[in-house]
């Protein structure tokens, strides 16, 4: 990573052109003058219009050129869009559009001319009705980045909950959990808390996979064959981690006080808890990636696309975290 990254500008992208991606970037575009859009310069001229909000999209593409001086001066690094965005509808033509900004910013990120990426919501089935397969940012991310373990985080204030597996069908959950697997996660985990978050030694719940963490193998044996297997093994090599722990426990106020973060088997495991505590100002976060990666918690709201009703909290509380996981020293 530069040496001077905090110099350089933070990239963000604004995810699906119908959804509300566009109307939280430039919201807050305007407010974070070290943001630089990555999108089609065009389209969000139309949105700003449609939004009334006085702006001047500036094309600057480089490091060099000097920030944006007022709240009307936005600066945007161009993808061009197949066909104008339809707000509230959905395109499949503008898919590969979608997946060209992140590519683009990966790319910005990696050579230098980037501090770290900064991501709204994308619609996963228009870009599978695309033909593309795709799971989602975290996996897509992974995958430029030609890393083969990325763990995804979610923050919402002093709770913190990662996940073992993301997004798969429940059915196929079980099988993805090897004990290689989620050593590998700990490990991850583990080392990121410490190095982009500052928390010298973390300490980590890992929760079972079963109800009552399996009680004793009788209601699954994922625990005792895989889970607390992988546990012991990383507690060997030094990591403080408690579990299984049973997931309807686990998130109980006076328990989650003993923890820096809990390691959830699966999506609707851990998400839920995390969403009620704070959604609309909670942040995800890729973990093992080179490159500091934020996003918001929420997804494309068609509903609400070019009304003015959207609300930035998470996308700002994406960029305010982005920004302080970029003050720690590089690794």
């Amino acid at each position: 990573m530069n040496r001077n990254r905090q110099n350089l500008p933070l990239l963000l992208t604004p995810g699906e052109p119908a959804g509300i991606g566009p109307d939280l970037a430039l919201l807050v575009a305007r407010s974070c003058p070290g943001l630089m859009l990555v999108a089609d310069p065009d389209m969000l001229a139309r949105r700003a219009e449609r939004l009334g909000l006085d702006v001047e999209i500036r094309i600057n593409i480089t490091p060099e050129n000097p920030a944006p001086t007022g709240e009307r001066e936005i600066r945007c690094r161009p993808v061009a869009m197949s066909t104008p965005e339809q707000p509230g509808r959905l395109n499949p033509a503008n898919a590969r559009y979608v997946l060209a900004t992140l590519k683009s910013a990966v790319a910005e990120v990696q050579a230098g001319r980037a501090s770290g990426l900064v991501t709204g919501p994308v619609h996963k089935g228009v870009i599978n009705d695309a033909g593309v397969a795709f799971t989602g940012h975290t996996e897509f991310l992974a995958d430029l980045a030609g890393i083969d373990r990325v763990v995804m985080l979610l923050v919402a204030g002093k709770l913190r909950v990662a996940l073992a597996t993301t997004h798969l069908p429940l059915a196929e959950v079980p099988a993805a959990i090897t004990v290689v697997r989620l050593e590998r996660t700990l490990e991850i985990l583990s080392r990121d808390l410490a190095d982009r978050f500052a928390i010298r030694q973390p300490r980590i719940a890992v929760l079972g996979l079963n109800p009552h963490a399996g009680e004793g193998g009788h209601m699954g044996r994922e625990e005792i064959e895989t889970i607390t297997p992988a546990i012991e093994a990383m507690r060997a090599r030094g990591l403080d981690l408690t579990g299984p722990l049973p997931a309807d426990t686990a998130f109980l106020p006076d328990r989650l006080r003993d923890f820096d973060a809990v390691l959830a088997m699966y999506h609707d495991q851990g998400l839920p808890v995390l969403k009620h505590a704070g959604f609309g100002q909670a942040v995800n976060v890729t973990l093992g990636l080179p490159f500091v990666r934020t996003s918001v918690d929420h997804g494309t709201a068609l509903d609400l696309a070019a009304t003015g009703r959207a609300d930035p909290g998470s996308l700002r509380a994406a960029v305010a975290l982005a920004g302080r996981l970029l003050k720690q020293p590089a690794s």
